[in-house]
């Protein structure tokens, strides 16, 4: 038991390292890839969460989905809104004038999507280094580790 515990810490260990060190490698490829498309990373996240959501969304779930405050996400979608040509727009809810909905403008969307393809074209360069049995092998592998973990975090 003594062994097992600590090959269980050792792993544990090695596993955080890991993920470090690819959240760290994402975030950099992001902001790289962001940066040439004109868009920080809140603003991608925000045409992202609109995209999921068919184009529309209230500003005060997507603050929500996000972790921020109103007063943030109004600030960060007046700034996209202001950009020329805008990547979103404002308009009051017609069910709750008190409310604001974001909509995803032509121009956001193809924004998104340019980033979304260059992310996806780099994954799929490195996937292909590795020969088809050892990919799904590596996907099966990290979905069942997303599985584990998300019904941990849950329970």
């Amino acid at each position: 038991m003594v062994n097992d515990d600590a090959a269980l810490e050792q792993d544990s260990a090695a596993l955080f390292v890991m993920l470090f060190s690819v959240v760290l490698e994402g975030e950099k490829r992001l902001a790289e890839h962001l940066t040439t498309h004109g868009l920080t990373a809140p603003q991608f996240y925000v045409l992202k969460t609109l995209v999921e959501q068919g184009g529309r969304m209230g500003i005060g779930e997507i603050a929500h989905r996000h972790g921020l405050t109103n007063p943030t996400m109004t600030g960060l979608v007046q700034r996209m809104e202001a950009l020329n040509p805008p990547l979103v727009r404002r308009e009051t809810d017609m069910k709750d004038r008190r409310a604001v909905v974001v909509i995803l403008t032509e121009v956001g969307s193809e924004r998104f999507l340019a980033v979304q393809t260059s992310l996806l074209g780099q994954l799929r360069d490195a996937l292909a280094l590795l020969p088809a049995d050892e990919r799904r092998r590596l996907l099966e592998e990290l979905q069942h580790y997303m599985g584990l973990l998300l019904s941990a975090v849950s329970a």
